[in-house]
């Protein structure tokens, strides 16, 4: 069977070894790799693959808003969620967003060749090596429970929260996302009233506590 991939994840090494894994299956094809979650998403709407193997955290976009764009944008591309991150609020945001799939980056190939069936076949497909995600929590996903403080954040504000996060002026969230600087500075007083913070360490501790950037 044909299969069209995208490979995204911000280390070279790790979509090599991903490359020198999926491209020994018959048919299977690697049409991009991405080193961050905004090129991710240009690339699987440009390209509408199979599937894209998305890491957790990367620059610029974050994995979890990234995988929500490109559900979102394209019909038939399922997202599978490779990350280091097992937690299960990590895996269940994931799954939220629209991911169909979630393995820890120690599983072996043979695995994350077994979850890229699996979802090409529109079958969900969760590691064994996630204990923390019971097949009852994933079934009652969408039913939700209290609100968590990042899900009271818009899409859009938790894209600007991961700019500044990274260390990015209000001039440089502004154009990196297509927008004027007033409307920058509204969405980082929402953010911060939200969210209760005080000063932009604040943020970045969120961010950072909230998987949307890494301490690297």
């Amino acid at each position: 069977m044909k299969i069209r991939i995208i490979l995204a994840d911000d280390h070279r090494i790790v979509r090599e070894g991903l490359r020198a894994i999926l491209v020994d299956q018959p048919g299977w094809e690697i049409v991009a790799e991405c080193g961050d979650g905004r090129s991710a998403v240009d690339e699987a709407l440009r390209l509408k693959p199979d599937v894209v193997v998305l890491d957790l955290v990367m620059p610029d976009l974050n994995g979890i808003e990234a995988a929500r764009q490109i559900v979102q944008g394209t019909r038939s591309t399922r997202v599978v969620a490779l990350s280091m991150h097992t937690d299960r609020r990590y895996v269940t945001r994931m799954l939220k967003a629209g991911a169909r799939g979630y393995l820890p980056k120690d599983c072996a190939g043979e695995e994350l060749v077994a979850a890229i069936n699996a979802v090409v076949a529109g079958k969900r497909y969760l590691s064994p090596g996630l204990p923390s995600v019971s097949a009852q929590s994933v079934g009652g996903l969408k039913d939700g429970g209290p609100a968590t403080a990042y899900e009271v954040l818009t899409a859009r504000e938790r894209e600007v929260l991961q700019c500044f996060a990274e260390g990015h002026s209000t001039k440089e969230v502004a154009a990196l996302l297509g927008l004027k600087v007033k409307t920058i500075e509204a969405h980082r007083a929402h953010i911060v009233e939200k969210l209760g913070v005080r000063s932009m360490a604040d943020l970045t501790r969120y961010a950072i506590q909230e998987g949307l950037v890494s301490l690297e």
